[in-house]
């Protein structure tokens, strides 16, 4: 854990807690926020089609949308567990009884995870794969440099932006000959334009590795 992350889990430890959906004093996720991720998945369609289907857990309003910005912008560490089980309930839905489950989180940037402590993406995926039965998260994939903050981009710019700039890092599904029986599903945590899931699954692709779904927190 680097100084950041020792920092952030400190502060959650000596600053009273809010809901971060709704400011209720006492409590860090309150169970009427929670209610607003249980719903889902719900099938969505990006205007950049990853071509499997794509899934959220709410649309990015309200509570969700709050947490969501909470745990990016404020470094709420204390949200990981929560929005992991919100986001394994979604996944016990999806998957196919009797096949491992494997989460691939979509990547972010090297300077925007260090800025927020480490990446919540990666946090929550982990946390998902701890909740359910024979599922393992992998973080294979990586963006390379030249890569711009997407907020503020069109979606034209948001595709020209990561055309051919996410990429496999290490090959570990691919060097077992992929995934074998397992389903492999993207997550992370909002969906736009579908250009980032989209470029992840394409990568994902050109080692063998076939994914079945995306799954997302919220969808904007």
């Amino acid at each position: 854990m680097g100084a950041a992350e020792h920092i952030a889990a400190l502060l959650d430890f000596v600053l009273p807690a809010a809901c971060a959906g709704c400011d209720a004093a006492g409590v860090g996720w309150c169970p009427g926020c929670a209610a607003a991720l249980t719903d889902g998945p719900t099938r969505v369609r990006p205007r950049t089609d990853p071509g499997v289907p794509c899934w959220a857990l709410a649309p990015y309003t309200g509570p969700a949308r709050r947490a969501v910005l909470a745990v990016k912008e404020r470094g709420r560490r204390d949200l990981t567990e929560p929005l992991g089980l919100a986001m394994a309930r979604g996944l016990a839905r999806l998957r196919t009884p009797g096949r491992p489950l494997v989460l691939v989180p979509a990547p972010s940037r090297g300077g925007s995870a260090r800025r927020r402590g480490g990446d919540p993406v990666l946090r929550t995926a982990r946390a998902a794969a701890g909740w359910l039965p024979d599922c393992r998260m992998v973080p294979m994939l990586r963006v390379w440099w030249g890569v711009r903050d997407s907020v503020g981009l069109t979606p034209d710019e948001r595709q020209h932006n990561l055309r051919g700039r996410i990429s496999v890092r290490h090959r570990t599904l691919a060097s077992q000959g992929g995934a074998g029986n397992a389903e492999v599903v993207v997550v992370d945590d909002v969906l736009t334009t579908g250009a980032t899931v989209r470029e992840s699954v394409r990568a994902l692709g050109l080692v063998g590795v076939e994914t079945s779904a995306v799954l997302v927190t919220c969808s904007a």
